[in-house]
């Protein structure tokens, strides 16, 4: 798979982890990407809050390069993605907004190229099945909430590619990489966005809200694809747990971090270690407890291996009692019964009954105290049924 990629302001700044792990599971999953040549900023925020036309040229001009390559285009920031789907579904729908954005950027577009999510990539495109064959040290024992946003699935009108109310995509991801993700209900709620810092008192309480709904929900990490909400659930959680006295210590990841160190790469390889809230400690445990799990499945194993052994023995054994009837039923019937004539009547009654043969030699390996009394009990009713 070929790729343009438009990296975003992001990825060498505030979420430099996002694209030392966006290179990295490329790599790994064999995607080509082609960064392109002279990218500029999609305006995110600022650009839609301050002129819609400039909104709207500032990503057209990236799709416009991207046409170029011919190639399909990968935004992996929530907010890249939303900005340049939103006037990639302009361009293709007005022509006249089209031709004042191709004067404005001085370049020719068509809106021929989709830009595509991460998320749709991996799970869509490439698949949990592909994902998992390529897993190395599973993430057994972690418990996720992953947490989509609200720019990844929503508007539907501008993404498309998993239900806006309750995705499953970075869920199917997570799990390939061997983790159980939690089911919550603040999956697709606002972190507080740029609103934390124009407003904190309200984007604190955005950010708390979505903390303890994960805790609650029973999740020891979170896991998202927007470098914003990293950046507030990541940086911010300090400052949350301080307003609001309380801990809440979720170490929040990359989707894209979590799945080079299942494929076998070093935490700090894509950048564990510039998180805010501590995360390597959390990836030992989760280590530890796949460690447990594997040696736990291991003795079971052995243990059902071991069974198997046994029951095979027992039954090679039952089978050769078996064999001892059919070639000398008297000799066998005399180990049972030391009386002469009751060890030639019991003979007598097993002789070409498979059954009754089989029971006493089961018994006989097993138990042969058992053995002994099914034999007399076999003679008992043969005389009783003679005396009639």
């Amino acid at each position: 798979m070929k790729l343009a990629y438009y990296p975003g302001c992001s990825a060498d700044g505030s979420g430099i982890e996002y694209g030392m792990s966006m290179e990295r599971t490329a790599k790994i999953l064999g995607i080509e990407l082609v960064e392109l040549e002279d990218w500029n900023c999609c305006g995110a925020t600022s650009g839609h809050s301050t002129n819609k036309l400039l909104s709207l040229a500032l990503p057209a001009r990236n799709l416009a390069i991207a046409e170029k390559t011919g190639l399909d285009m990968l935004a992996p920031c929530a907010a890249c993605y939303s900005r340049h789907r939103a006037a990639g579904k302009v361009i293709q729908e007005d022509e006249a907004t089209r031709e004042k954005i191709a004067e404005i950027i001085e370049m020719d577009i068509e809106g021929s190229i989709e830009t595509l999510s991460i998320l749709d990539v991996l799970a869509n495109q490439i698949g949990a099945d592909t994902i998992k064959a390529k897993v190395t040290n599973p993430l057994n024992g972690m418990k996720a909430a992953c947490y989509y946003g609200c720019l990844l699935v929503r508007p539907v009108e501008l993404t498309g590619f998993d239900d806006p109310e309750d995705p499953q995509s970075m869920d199917k991801i997570v799990q390939a990489l061997g983790a159980e993700t939690i089911d919550w209900s603040f999956k697709t709620e606002c972190c507080g966005a740029a609103m934390v810092t124009s407003r904190p008192d309200v984007g604190n309480r955005m950010l708390y809200n979505v903390l303890r709904n994960a805790r609650e929900a029973g999740a020891e990490c979170l896991v998202t694809a927007c470098p914003l909400c990293m950046l507030n659930l990541d940086m911010r959680q300090a400052a949350v747990e301080r307003e609001y006295n309380t801990s809440f210590n979720i170490p929040t990841y990359y989707v894209t971090e979590l799945l080079a160190i299942a494929c076998g790469d070093s935490p700090n390889t894509v950048g564990i270690d510039k998180h805010f809230v501590e995360a390597g400690s959390y990836l030992e445990t989760v280590r530890s407890r796949a460690a447990e799990a594997k040696s736990a499945d291991a003795k079971k194993a052995g243990a059902g291996s071991e069974s198997s052994e046994d029951a095979e023995a027992l039954q090679k054994k039952i089978d050769a009692m078996i064999k001892g009837f059919e070639k000398n039923t008297e000799k066998m019937a005399a180990k049972l019964i030391d009386d002469q004539e009751s060890a030639k009547i019991l003979a007598e009654v097993v002789t070409g009954d498979e059954k009754k043969i089989a029971r006493l030699a089961e018994f006989m390996v097993t138990d042969r105290d058992k053995a002994v009394k099914a034999a007399e009990a076999f003679v008992a009713a043969e005389l009783k049924k003679r005396a009639k």
